[in-house]
């Protein structure tokens, strides 16, 4: 478990987000694969770029305001940063960032049909943290989670997806974030899907990485979640590519 000071300071995020995710919209898709590729519209735009180069690939990334990259430059959120490393590593991989700020599992699922329009490949799925939040029945978002996924996999069978493990703040009390805990693991070994650390390991409860909100990572710890992401996602691409498969440190594979 971690120490209850990690979970504190993700107390408030909801309401630190909900303006910014209604200004988001329904879709909050976004290109970020080359310096020169605009905003997108839909995911359907992604899978029209990538037709014209069947050699790229496409990493869609789903969360929340941290996917999303609330209160940072456009180009600093860790879906983008990613995309940095990608394209230092030479791999062929374009990054959609579909981050959605104060969005639930139940929200998530609302729109899942517009994403799934788009062609992926491989799908980062954070979500759950503000179901924490609001207290909302842990059955519930692990029935939520299982839903999304099951639906990804109707629609994309060959898309590997890889859930990202979130926590709760401690006011629920102790029964509740322990379950919390322990739904990812649990809905990850249910679906087969690739299981990640906690997202902001190293960098929630620590003032010098994040903004004045005291929830949402700054530059420089934005760049820590990047590599804890980076760590355990690079080993995937590489096999989706036709590489060597390895397991990434601190990454559950599919059973």
């Amino acid at each position: 478990m971690l120490q209850c000071g990690v979970y504190c300071l993700l107390l408030l995020l909801v309401a630190g987000c909900a303006r910014r995710g209604e200004k988001d919209g329904g879709g909050g898709a976004s290109k970020v694969g080359r310096e020169d590729t605009p905003a997108l519209a839909s995911p359907l735009a992604g899978a029209a770029r990538s037709s014209s180069s069947s050699s790229r690939k496409q990493l869609l990334f789903i969360g929340t305001s941290l996917t999303a990259g609330l209160g940072l430059e456009p180009d600093s959120a860790y879906p983008q940063l990613v995309q940095q490393k990608i394209d230092a590593a030479s791999l062929p991989f374009d990054v959609t960032n579909a981050g959605v700020s104060g969005e639930t599992t139940s929200g998530l699922e609302a729109r899942l049909e517009w994403l799934l329009r788009g062609n992926f490949d491989v799908v980062v799925l954070e979500s759950g943290a503000n179901d924490g939040l609001r207290g909302i029945p842990v059955d519930g978002m692990r029935r939520n989670l299982v839903e999304i996924i099951s639906r990804i996999r109707r629609e994309h069978p060959n898309a590997r997806v890889v859930l990202v493990q979130m926590e709760a703040p401690p006011n629920m009390g102790r029964q509740y974030t322990v379950a919390f805990h322990e739904a990812f693991p649990s809905v990850a070994k249910e679906t087969g899907v690739t299981l990640l650390p906690f997202l902001l390991d190293g960098v929630a409860g620590k003032p010098a990485l994040n903004q004045g909100d005291g929830m949402h990572p700054n530059q420089r710890g934005e760049h820590i979640v990047a590599d804890n992401v980076w760590r355990a996602l690079e080993p995937l691409l590489r096999e989706v590519t036709g590489g060597t498969p390895t397991t990434g440190a601190g990454a559950k594979p599919s059973p």
